[in-house]
């Protein structure tokens, strides 16, 4: 299975569980198999486990979302400055590569340390890239998935 195919079937997985009520991996793995992902449940279990998903309550009923740690709460001001900076991502490898508006990237650099998120090993900031050591393939995946999220919000 190429890296291609599991990020597109982890970002399907992401938008599924903001989308509708999925409550148990049989759900979510048939819910993928209508969408055309061919997928076991043993892939399904690896992508809930890689992309941090939790049950939460909503409706009166369990169902999948993203798990926020409680007590950690990033400051609205990082956000703020992620969301006034960002333009895009991309990744090669385990390096996530995020543009900026010129001249922002020291800014949004420092909010993405600030918010402490273990897939980061370091990063480095020029005027408008940032570029991001991560310990895998995997987590840069998720990392990116993180950001997908935190921006739409």
């Amino acid at each position: 299975m190429g890296i291609g195919m599991k990020s597109d079937r982890q970002n399907k997985i992401m938008e599924l569980i903001s989308h509708e009520e999925i409550s148990t991996q049989e759900e979510l793995a048939q819910a993928l198999n209508d969408a055309g992902f061919q997928t076991t449940q043993a892939t399904v279990s690896r992508d809930i486990r890689e992309l941090n998903l939790t049950k939460t309550a909503r409706n009166g009923k369990l169902q999948y979302a993203v798990f926020e740690p409680s007590g950690v709460t990033m400051s609205d001001k990082f956000i703020r400055v992620l969301k006034d900076g960002f333009i895009s991502m991309d990744m090669a490898q385990n390096i996530l590569v995020i543009k900026t508006v010129p001249g922002m990237a020291m800014a949004v650099c420092a909010a993405l340390d600030a918010m402490h998120w273990p897939e980061i090993v370091g990063s480095i900031a020029g005027d408008d890239t940032i570029m991001c050591a991560v310990r895998t393939v995997a987590d840069t995946v998720r990392l990116m998935n993180k950001l997908r999220n935190l921006l739409q919000n």
